[in-house]
């Protein structure tokens, strides 16, 4: 009983500080949000930030590896839970679409990560990330790497053709698609924020759906020149 006892106060210590560690990064999400608005990216120091949240830098470096990266967390959340989804969901003995595996993925992730202050910090992050050089090019730093991470997901749990199968170009295109159908999504529920009310997680998912719908007509899109008038 005493071995019981120890470990069960030792579980419920390691919970009450994983819970603090995850209040004091929201914490550092919300706080940077609201500086990166009011003062401008690159007008707000680290110093700054820690400042507010009252915590240390070496605290800041535990949780984010820079500004950029506690400015993007938001939607990087998004993608990680996606992860996540591929490497614990059960699939189906038959199979499925590659493209509707991922899809189904992505949504049951926005699913577990959305609320309205998710849907909120994701409309802030995007609208500084449209003005700040230097978010952009973290973004696609962590799109690379996450797209990798992804693909040996894929190829572990899936028969998919190896590496060096000419074949296994299709897999990569198929997340490809998935990201592009992800972003033109974003772009289009961003682009209706301050019209429709306050931002949903609901409207992005129909988004998202609406995307993805369209991909098969993309690639099958003729390229009609226009007629002489």
């Amino acid at each position: 009983m005493a071995g019981t006892d120890k470990a069960t106060a030792a579980g419920a210590t390691t919970n009450l500080r994983e819970r603090k560690k995850q209040r004091t990064r929201q914490r550092l999400i919300d706080t940077a949000l609201e500086l990166f608005t009011e003062r401008g990216f690159d007008k707000t120091t680290l110093d700054d930030l820690c400042d507010a949240v009252e915590i240390s830098q070496r605290t800041f470096f535990r949780n984010f590896a820079g500004k950029e990266d506690v400015a993007l967390a938001p939607t990087h959340d998004l993608w990680l839970a996606c992860l996540d989804e591929l490497e614990t969901r059960p699939l189906a003995p038959q199979g499925t679409p590659l493209l509707g595996l991922i899809q189904a993925a992505l949504l049951d992730a926005l699913e577990r990560v959305a609320d309205d202050r998710w849907t909120h910090r994701v409309a802030l992050s995007r609208q500084l990330a449209e003005k700040t050089p230097s978010m952009d090019v973290r973004g696609r730093q962590f799109c690379d790497r996450t797209s990798r991470s992804i693909l040996d997901v894929l190829h572990r749990r899936l028969e998919l053709p190896s590496s060096t199968d000419p074949r296994a170009l299709r897999a990569r295109l198929a997340l490809d698609m998935a990201v592009a159908a992800f972003h033109q999504a974003l772009s289009d529920w961003s682009a209706r924020q301050g019209q429709q009310g306050p931002p949903s997680h609901r409207q992005l998912a129909a988004d998202l759906r609406s995307a993805f719908a369209a991909l098969p007509e993309a690639l099958a899109l003729d390229a009609r020149p226009v007629a002489d008038s």
